[in-house]
């Protein structure tokens, strides 16, 4: 009973916070279109891009154009979502140790992590969430997807894991930052190996191939759950090593947050 007390509570506070944050965005209407529209066209000319390379040629080792954009939307969506609700920690990786405005969240009476990523409601990342869904709704009908009760089941567990990969990773560098003062280049190097997720492995060669399934393993975001739905395999591998990853990476960023909370001393003068 009692967590689910504390469950409700940091849901009604992460709901006044989301508010508070989007009155302050209202003010800045300008800079909030500019940022979507931004991601937009960003995405925009990636897919443009793999367009060019199949008008020569009809497939990329195996996998049509289709398959392709499906596994890029997917990509698209767990990144979003993390995007949308935990961009806060690229603050904590720049500046907000370097500068001493982690005092703040000492003094309030919730986790440190809760305050930091909840302070923060990113809208932006909605470009990169519609283009997430659209490639989806474009691609499905072109690639062979069953359409299932258990898929439908996969499909949600794979989004939840595979943004827990992105906030794991993100948030494990983001730690350095109480020892370092300040990581954001560490944090930035991890999270661009994210690129790689949005398309097949099988194109790179195996150091490639098995850092962004094994080391940083943003394969696991797209990759190989996406695979999965459209050309079969084994779930136990290409969902429950999605599962695996999640869990590891977000265990082990709380570990280090709370390692380095405990190590913070303050901005010196």
């Amino acid at each position: 009973m009692r967590i689910f007390k504390k469950l409700h509570r940091a849901f009604k506070l992460h709901r006044i916070f989301i508010k508070q944050d989007l009155k302050r965005l209202m003010e800045y209407k300008i800079d909030f279109m500019t940022g979507a529209v931004g991601l937009l066209l960003a995405q925009g000319v990636n897919i443009f891009f793999i367009s060019i390379i199949f008008s020569q040629i009809p497939a990329l080792d195996g996998w049509t154009f289709e398959q392709i954009l499906f596994i890029y939307g997917f990509a698209l969506l767990p990144k979003a979502i993390d995007h949308l609700f935990t961009d806060n920690l690229w603050s904590v990786a720049y500046f907000i140790i370097r500068k001493g405005d982690f005092d703040k969240y000492l003094t309030r009476p919730v986790s440190t992590l809760f305050a930091v990523t909840v302070e923060k409601f990113q809208v932006d990342a909605f470009g990169e969430l519609f283009v997430g869904i659209l490639l989806l709704g474009i691609s499905v009908p072109s690639v062979s997807l069953n359409v299932s009760v258990l898929n439908v089941f996969l499909f949600i567990i794979s989004m939840l894991f595979a943004t827990l990969i992105y906030t794991g990773i993100k948030l494990i560098t983001a730690s350095i930052s109480f020892w370092t003062k300040k990581s954001g280049h560490i944090t930035y190097m991890f999270y661009m190996v994210n690129e790689f997720s949005k398309y097949p492995t099988t194109i790179y060669n195996k150091v490639v191939g098995a850092i962004v399934t094994y080391i940083i393993p943003f394969a696991f975001t797209a990759f190989f759950p996406a695979s999965y739905f459209v050309a079969g395999g084994n779930p136990w591998y290409n969902i429950g090593g999605t599962v695996i990853a999640g869990t590891v990476l977000m265990i082990a960023g709380i570990l280090v947050w709370n390692k380095g909370v405990n190590a913070y001393e303050s901005a010196g003068s």
